[in-house]
């Protein structure tokens, strides 16, 4: 179980000993490839815990990250009010799994899970600016959080048009150049490489989402390019059909909320948020051309919400804790096999059937006069 962590705490004792040249840093499973937050966080860790030798007080570490990263997602619950309370057992107990990869095995995706959790709950809270620059910090941490980026997008553009959304997106593309200066100064193509590797092979051995196909089909390129095309029709698809909430051309999101007709109040319905970036991530992985084990808390603590964010009647409350169920098995399955990718993409398959046929565009009104509320809000989201 300390493999990844031994190999994080070698990629960062490099830096820790002057060297600048991304392409240098490696360990004993390969070389860095994660953007330059990740250098940081987890150079914080290796002095924290005595060069990475302590790997208990590791443990303790993720523990408390683990504890905050579930009231960040409670938080979020509590402000959509779609989930019945009793799922929350499922969520904090009942994975094995998400108590492994925080606690056992010190990966990197919780942290960026962690931070992407809390931008959230920035957005819900009208503080666009500051979560645009928490959402950038998540990245840096691991490129997964970009499975988010469309719908953050669609959002930013339906909250402040072209002209306004601009600077957040310039806050996010800042803090990347920051971050990374100390690289980009010595080997810049080295550095956004390495970082930002969006080719990268994956081992067929790991993979827990196509198992059931030949290897040589895994690996083909052509395949990849289809799982690109699928994910660029479906996010196409929500955004026009399930995302977008006026009935006018979607084009009109370029323009300013002020000169729109009708004009658009703050987007302040906090489900409509969720929704869109939940639903965005969701796309992505199952689109992904490969999920690993660790992958499972990209979207773990957002399942209970695209389940139940549909009308639901008593009755129909078991086969949604059945489809939970049946996911974390799949997850649980070492190594995958043929049944358990199967059975992953057939519950991934169902959910994406229930969001597009269980939910529809959410209309905003535009007759609610302007208040003072809305005015305090407007000026806080700058």
């Amino acid at each position: 179980t300390e493999i990844d962590w031994k190999a994080y705490m070698q990629e960062v004792e490099g830096f820790a000993n002057g060297t600048l040249d991304y392409t240098q840093l490696k360990g004993d499973t390969g070389p860095l490839v994660y953007p330059a937050g990740f250098v940081y966080i987890f150079l914080g860790l290796y002095y924290a815990t005595g060069r990475g030798v302590n790997i208990r007080l590791a443990q303790y570490l993720f523990a408390g990250l683990y504890l905050l990263n579930l009231l960040l997602v409670f938080r979020i619950y509590c402000r959509t009010s779609k989930v019945p309370p009793y799922v929350f057992f499922f969520m904090c107990c009942a994975s094995y799994r998400i108590h492994s990869i925080f606690v056992l095995r010190l990966f990197n995706d919780p942290v960026a899970m962690a931070i992407l959790f809390l931008a959230v709950n920035l957005f819900l809270e009208e503080r666009w600016s500051w979560g645009c620059l928490l959402f950038s910090l998540a990245v840096s941490v691991k490129m997964n959080i970009l499975l988010f980026a469309p719908g953050l997008l669609f959002l930013l553009l339906q909250r402040f048009g072209l002209l306004g959304c601009i600077p957040k997106l310039c806050i996010c593309a800042l803090l990347q150049v920051v971050l990374g200066l100390p690289f980009l100064l010595v080997n810049p193509l080295g550095y956004l490489a390495r970082s930002f590797d969006l080719g990268r092979q994956f081992l067929f051995k790991w993979t827990v989402n196509w198992r059931f196909l030949p290897e040589e089909v895994f690996q083909n390129r052509a395949f990849h390019a289809a799982l690109l095309v699928a994910h660029l029709a479906g996010l196409g698809l929500f955004a026009l059909h399930r995302w977008h909430s006026s009935k006018e051309n979607i084009l009109t999101l370029l323009k300013d909320p002020a000169q729109r007709k009708p004009a658009s109040p703050p987007l302040t319905v906090n489900n409509i948020i969720i929704f869109i970036l939940f639903s965005s991530n969701f796309l992505g992985v199952c689109c992904s051309r490969s999920l690993h084990y660790q992958f499972y808390v990209w979207y773990f603590h957002t399942l209970p919400y695209l389940l139940w964010c549909t009308p639901t009647t008593k009755l129909a409350h078991m086969p949604k804790v059945l489809l939970l169920g049946v996911i974390e098995l799949c997850w649980n399955t070492y190594p995958s096999t043929v049944c358990s990718s199967l059975a992953l993409h057939i519950c991934h398959g169902l959910i994406l059937l229930q969001l597009w046929y269980g939910t529809a565009p959410t209309p905003v009104s535009h007759t609610t006069p302007p208040s003072r509320k809305h005015t305090a809000m407007s000026k806080k989201a700058q």
